[in-house]
């Protein structure tokens, strides 16, 4: 075997149509373009969402919806997600590093901590922002609720 015997195997390469080459060919005159009209010119390019002229279906449908630019996401944790924290770490404070450390939060989260479940350590909290019974469950046990520097909570307020 040597380069003058290699060959494609059968069937993985194709003939182009050549096109516009003369009558003989069987494709000349139109190019298989077919006769006038915008497809058969050259540069032709179809609008996104082209129906033919039918009224396209972005338009049909009706706008709804609204985004408020000020909202303020959080990511919601449990009081009993601190506590599972705290007796899996053996800590009795628990801030946004821990929770990140932990994989519950991201680099940009904001945290609002939860009254779902229930809280028996006494941990010293700190987060963006708490529910109402959330500081009460962890005031109930002795800890303390601390919020941390929140930016854009109030800047949302601040509008």
């Amino acid at each position: 075997m040597d380069l003058s015997n290699l060959k494609p195997a059968n069937g993985s390469t194709h003939h182009d149509k050549r096109l516009g080459r003369g009558e003989g060919s069987g494709r000349g005159g139109t190019s298989t373009r077919g006769h006038k009209g915008a497809k058969a010119r050259s540069g032709y390019k179809q609008k996104f969402g082209f129906e033919g002229g039918q009224m396209p279906l972005q338009r049909r449908l009706p706008k709804f919806g609204f985004k408020c630019p000020n909202r303020v996401e959080y990511k919601a944790i449990n009081v009993s997600t601190l506590q599972a924290i705290a007796e899996k770490k053996g800590i009795d404070e628990i801030n946004i590093q821990v929770l990140r450390e932990c994989g519950m939060t991201s680099k940009n989260d904001l945290v609002k901590i939860l009254a779902d479940g229930e809280l028996k350590a006494k941990l010293t909290v700190k987060a963006h922002a708490f529910s109402k019974k959330a500081i009460e469950a962890i005031q109930a046990v002795g800890g303390t609720a601390e919020v941390v520097n929140n930016k854009k909570a109030e800047a949302a307020e601040n509008k």
